[in-house]
């Protein structure tokens, strides 16, 4: 029988942290292991290629407040939703009697989930006493401000984890640059390389290579970021733009975004295909999100990246930052206004490709061997 790996995520904002680990539950099932991969987010409606999927009562946030957690309609999730999703968790792991436990971001965030990962943790301990237990990280995090938290995270690594797996590079980005590595979190990190998807087959975006194309992940973040390139648009008729309008942005700002949209800017709701748009344009401008930074790397393309920064976030500004160093990418601060953005554009087509990026993206392959070695080890 294969090891069975139990894998679980939240994402509360976009839906960053689902996509990968998706990716990673994929990449884990094809090399043979036996997955399970249980989110607490918002349903994404995409199925399970090959792995079994658990949806868990979702909850969310409004905006960048991770403190209140909100169910489907809007309203405060209740005691009794939090307490049926640490049940389901723990029946899944009793259950499955999991060989791996991976928990998606946490104990490096999730604080406020933090008892149903440690009821997961608990339960698969009890019905395997054997299991490992591992944390599934990206390449950037956002360190709390007060040391007694970064002292429970410590804490958690150095007593209930075997390793955490790190979905990038060192040699772009090593996790110190966003988080304090104490002694019991060095010796337990393992970099897999980036988790990036297959390379896309170009398509011309809306039937022009020299598209403009403009996307924003999943959530409603980046309203600004496409009602400030529309206002770019207006200054620059000779070039199409493309914006694709991810299903966070509420229905209204939608339609508000189509209607004050030039001639010479197509709007639409996210497309599937995206990668493969992005492979066929003449310039990408998004936010800083890691899967999209995974698909503008693969397509290499001229790019400006603008990070997403409200309220305490840093992970997109350090990544932009990394990206930019590397001679890959342009950041833009959307406080400059349209001018400066429409500028910027000029800039970027004029200057064309980047050069091809020196960055590990064989992140599947890396997670698998690293299963494998600590499958190996466990004695």
């Amino acid at each position: 029988m294969s090891a069975r790996i139990l894998i679980a995520v939240t994402h509360l904002l976009g839906i960053g942290h689902l996509v990968r680990a998706r990716q990673l539950a994929r990449a884990l099932a094809g090399a043979g292991y036996e997955v399970t991969l249980a989110s607490g987010g918002m349903p994404d409606g995409k199925a399970a290629a090959n792995y079994r999927f658990v949806q868990l009562p979702p909850v969310r946030t409004e905006g960048t407040d991770f403190r209140n957690l909100l169910d489907e309609s809007g309203s405060t999730a209740t005691p009794e939703r939090l307490a049926a999703r640490r049940a389901q968790l723990a029946a899944l792991a009793q259950e499955l009697s999991p060989d791996i436990v991976i928990t998606e971001h946490f104990p490096f965030g999730r604080r406020q989930l933090a008892g149903e990962f440690l009821t997961l943790i608990e339960a698969a301990k009890v019905a395997n006493p054997r299991a490992l237990v591992l944390s599934s990280i990206r390449d950037v995090l956002v360190a709390p401000q007060r040391p007694e938290r970064l002292a429970e995270a410590a804490g958690r690594i150095a007593t209930l984890f075997d390793a955490v797996l790190v979905h990038g590079d060192p040699l772009v980005l090593p996790l110190e640059a966003s988080w304090p590595v104490t002694p019991e979190i060095a010796g337990k990190l393992v970099y897999t390389g980036y988790l990036a998807e297959p390379p896309a087959l170009p398509v011309a975006a809306s039937g022009s290579s020299g598209t403009i194309l403009v996307s924003g992940g999943g959530s409603a973040a980046a309203l600004p970021l496409f009602e400030t390139v529309l206002a770019a648009a207006q200054a620059l008729p000779q070039h199409p733009f493309h914006l694709l309008i991810g299903r966070g942005v509420a229905e209204t700002d939608f339609v508000g975004l189509r209607q004050s949209a030039p001639a010479n800017a197509h709007v639409e709701r996210a497309r599937p295909d995206f990668p493969a748009l992005l492979a066929g344009c003449g310039l990408s401008i998004s936010q800083a999100g890691y899967n999209t930074v995974l698909d503008l790397l693969q397509a290499s393309r001229p790019a400006l990246l603008v990070p997403f920064d409200a309220g305490s976030e840093t992970e997109q500004a350090l990544r932009a930052t990394a990206l930019e160093r590397a001679g890959l990418v342009r950041v833009v601060n959307l406080a400059e206004g349209p001018q400066a953005l429409a500028a910027a554009i000029e800039t970027a087509l004029a200057q064309g490709a980047p050069p091809a990026a020196r960055v590990d993206l064989s992140g599947a392959a890396g997670s698998i061997a690293a299963v494998a070695r600590l499958l190996a080890n466990r004695g």
